[in-house]
């Protein structure tokens, strides 16, 4: 959904309803306001406070950084900052982020932001990436390296997931989720180009009896068998669009041979 700070609040506020799917209704109920308030805000008849913009922003879902655009069009200043990690306000939140990725040795974790690029590494996915130089060159710096992209680009990790055809709809799905949950055009543009790079079909196998817990990632990296899934955290209380933005990626193994690969490589100083 393309919100621009010069929209107009109650273009806006209806905007954000309708792509939420919520009713005037549904929204007021969500809101604890009453069904004719919500109209008039969005007829213009009544002007929303700060505070109110921010209520209605949370029974909508709305991300921090589109909050501001909203407070924005309603005349009001941004009420959130997006700080940079090496920002020393943000000096806890990295010791937080160096901590859990630290913790989750021997096994590869990584910080991503809503852009999906890597911020922070632990070494276990430092060593993983050191064994794909060809995954590396990808990337014009080592600060600009993109997960999506790496991950789906013909000479990227694409090459050495065996289940490709498998796990890449699941893979896109998410992506897609993360993108409708901020309306921000700039990511669904990012995932078509994805989708168009990748040159593979978006469709998802029938579902069978079999079904396992999750999908996991299978590679063969020049012999060696790897296979990983991913369990994805964020922070709980973000009030900087930074932290609200960040995503935290662990993975683990699904085979005792990718735990003990990972085991020894740790063991080995690697």
């Amino acid at each position: 959904m393309a919100l621009k700070a010069t929209t107009s609040f109650t273009t806006s506020l209806k905007e954000w309803r309708e792509y939420r799917k919520f009713s005037q209704l549904d929204l007021a109920l969500e809101a604890d306001v009453s069904q004719k308030h919500v109209s008039y805000l969005e007829t213009g008849r009544s002007n929303p406070t700060p505070e109110m913009i921010v209520r209605l922003a949370e029974a909508l879902d709305i991300p921090l950084r589109e909050r501001n655009l909203l407070l924005l069009s309603a005349g009001y200043r941004a009420g959130y900052q997006e700080t940079d990690l090496t920002d020393p306000s943000m000096t806890f939140v990295n010791e937080a982020l160096t901590r859990m990725l630290k913790h989750h040795d021997p096994f590869p974790a990584l910080v991503v932001d809503r852009y999906w690029t890597i911020k922070k590494t632990n070494s276990a996915a430092d060593a993983l990436i050191a064994l794909l130089p060809d995954v590396q060159a990808l990337a014009p710096s080592a600060d600009s390296m993109n997960l999506a992209f790496m991950t789906v680009h013909p000479q990227g990790l694409r090459q050495y997931i065996t289940n490709w055809e498998q796990a890449f709809p699941l893979f896109i799905q998410r992506l897609k989720r993360e993108a409708a949950a901020t309306g921000d055009p700039k990511l669904m543009t990012a995932i078509a180009e994805l989708l168009t790079l990748s040159g593979s079909a978006e469709t998802l196998s029938f579902i069978n009896e079999d079904l396992m817990p999750v999908i996991p990632l299978e590679m063969d990296i020049n012999g060696l068998k790897l296979s990983l899934f991913t369990v994805i955290a964020t922070f709980g209380t973000a009030q900087d669009i930074t932290t609200d933005e960040l995503r935290i990626e662990s993975f683990y193994p699904a085979n005792a041979e990718t735990e003990a690969f990972f085991t020894n490589l740790s063991l080995k100083g690697i």
